[in-house]
């Protein structure tokens, strides 16, 4: 039975100042600029594209990810909730389910792929795959196996297991110790990937703009990918706001974890193209980059599977602060719901998401048959949570804060210059340039 008493908004948990940042840069700083955004800016001219997308992120994803802190630290509630406490209509409360279902869905085929960084961790640091430099193979192998499914397990185990101690215990604690240790990965793996010989190529790639490989497709995959990369439309950020203190500057928190975001991704490429331009890499290699070029690059330099091996481990790392982010939703939305002890919800969640995402995992080769379509169950998931429901959330964010929401000034913090720039693009750009990449990634719009 749902206990209609109980509520986010009773809760005594919350983040520290610092903590807050620090685990909101977390949620944000997971495969999408490490795996995805290399070989999307590879696909599209490296330099203007990331310039493209920094753009993106200012115009767009920093006025949407502010408008959901606000959202969350107003409401004290679940993503659920959260419209409707402040205002919304029914309308408005089927809104805020969309933003606890996508990301359950989103974290059934993520845990996979946090399960195959954690494997090719073990994998590279063993030597196991250097062993064979037919890594195409080798994957096919893995992916074709039951082995995913018992790291998959493994990883919503861990995941679950930080989780289930709160949030300053738990996610604040454990964002506190791996967040560092990555920008230590980071910084290590640079190093390395810059003085690589032929290096100064990836670079050049990666920074000298060159404006006429964009298209008006560059755009909106840019403008979506900073969508995405900020963990927005999942119901992260509003989640976490409700834990957010009432002293803590959600405009100052809003740049900080822009500029993470933005710091990881510049550090992602400078990592990945030296190493791809050094090895004679196509940076355009598409999802495969990752887990079948790269490691081919790694076995070929002096240290390899040291490298290698931090380059998984970084990889796992990323993934696995992503996934503790996108957990919380649900298991928030369970406490609020059903009254349940953090313990139970953070359990319940992580087995009826485990188990949805058994036949995803299975789609990936080892059932080769579960295909509609074209696409595979995997495939299908990533596509509709990716290419549909974030977009649409973002609009429905978008419009919400700027035009139905009546204390959205107050609850901003901004002072009123910053105030009516953040309005005027959560009213007027952001929601249109949003439903584009809807219209766009959905198939609908063609360029």
């Amino acid at each position: 039975m749902a206990n209609s008493n109980h509520r986010a908004g009773s809760t005594t948990e919350r983040f520290s100042q610092v903590g807050f940042i620090i685990a909101a840069i977390g949620s944000s700083v997971g495969l999408g600029n490490l795996w995805k955004f290399p070989y999307i800016t590879g696909e599209n001219g490296g330099a203007a594209f990331f310039l493209l997308f920094i753009v993106c992120l200012i115009l767009v994803g920093l006025p949407v990810l502010l408008a959901e802190l606000a959202i969350g630290r107003s409401g004290r509630a679940s993503a659920a909730s959260s419209f409707v406490r402040l205002g919304g209509g029914p309308v408005w409360r089927g809104a805020g389910l969309l933003q606890v279902l996508t990301p359950f869905l989103i974290l059934s085929f993520y845990i996979i792929v946090v399960g195959w960084t954690l494997h090719y961790s073990i994998l590279a640091f063993s030597g196991q795959l250097f062993a064979n430099d037919d890594f195409g193979s080798t994957f096919t192998a893995f992916s074709s196996s039951y082995w995913p499914l018992i790291w998959q397990a493994v990883s919503m185990v861990l995941v679950g297991w930080v989780i289930a101690k709160g949030v300053s215990a738990g996610i604040e604690k454990f964002n506190k110790i791996l967040i560092p240790a990555m920008a230590v990965l980071l910084v290590l793996l640079m190093i390395r990937s810059l003085t690589l010989p032929g290096a100064s190529e990836g670079v050049s790639f990666f920074l000298q703009p060159d404006f006429s490989e964009l298209s008006p497709e560059s755009a909106l995959i840019a403008l979506g990918h900073a969508f995405f990369s900020l963990s927005l439309g999942m119901g992260i950020l509003m989640t976490y706001g409700a834990y957010v203190d009432k002293r803590q500057s959600l405009g100052t928190a809003t740049v900080a974890i822009g500029a993470g975001d933005l710091i990881y991704a510049l550090i992602a490429g400078l990592i990945i193209f030296p190493t791809t331009f050094s090895f004679g890499i196509a940076p355009d290699e598409g999802a495969s980059l990752v887990f079948i070029a790269l490691p081919a690059a790694f076995s070929a330099m002096p240290l390899g599977w040291l490298f290698g091996g931090l380059f998984f481990v970084l990889l796992a790392i990323a993934a696995i602060t992503s996934a503790v982010s996108i957990l919380e939703v649900p298991v928030a939305f369970a406490k609020e719901q059903w009254g349940w002890s953090r313990t139970r919800s953070v359990w319940t969640v992580a087995v009826i998401c485990f188990l949805f995402g058994v036949p995803l995992g299975l789609s990936n080769g080892l059932v080769p048959g579960l295909m509609i379509g074209g696409r595979n169950l995997f495939d299908w998931i990533d596509f509709i949570t990716s290419n549909i429901l974030l977009p649409l959330i973002g609009v429905l964010i978008a419009i919400f804060a700027g035009y139905r929401w009546k204390n959205v000034a107050e609850a901003s913090g901004l002072r009123s210059s910053w105030f009516r720039l953040w309005l005027f693009s959560l009213r007027y750009i952001a929601p249109i340039l949003m439903l584009f990449v809807l219209l766009y990634t959905s198939g609908v719009l063609r360029l």
